[in-house]
């Protein structure tokens, strides 16, 4: 499918009850059944890291980040490779939990809209926008990766 320079190309990614949509240059690989090495003294919202073609890729519950949800990782989990904005040898990934299979969209440039219709936003997140009648949320990747490299040099 052909799209024009007037759509954005996306991806939603299912987080507890809400979609957090990602831009889809910064998703690498979406990947199931991985097995996930624990973190010792990490926080509960960093459940541990995956090997992914030899790079060590912490794995945030996103749901637990924000407060929306204490989902876990289960069997059936679904994790989401992005790259980071840094891209630094020191974590140039990071990766999302997510209990389905992430989406791909387009999305007309003038039709995403800012939902201000709440004060207060989750933790990490930039905004929530409106896709026509649906909502997602735009996560802050930059303060994620900030927490993210935070909590890991804590549990060190």
């Amino acid at each position: 499918m052909a799209h024009s320079n007037d759509e954005i190309r996306g991806v939603l990614v299912q987080v507890a009850d809400q979609r957090l949509l990602l831009p889809n240059a910064t998703v690498a690989e979406v990947l199931a059944r991985v097995p996930v090495e624990v973190i010792a003294n990490a926080p509960h919202w960093l459940p541990g890291r995956i090997d992914w073609h030899g790079w060590e890729v912490p794995l945030v519950a996103f749901s637990r980040l924000s407060g929306l949800d204490e989902e876990g990782v289960a069997a059936n989990s679904k994790i989401v490779v992005l790259k980071t904005l840094a891209g630094g040898e020191g974590m140039p990934y990071l990766a999302l939990l997510t209990p389905s299979f992430p989406r791909l969209i387009s999305v007309p440039r003038d039709g995403l809209l800012a939902d201000a219709s709440e004060e207060t936003l989750p933790e990490c997140v930039q905004m929530r926008v409106l896709l026509g009648d649906d909502q997602a949320l735009l996560p802050d990747l930059e303060k994620l990766e900030t927490m993210v490299g935070q909590a890991l040099a804590e549990a060190a």
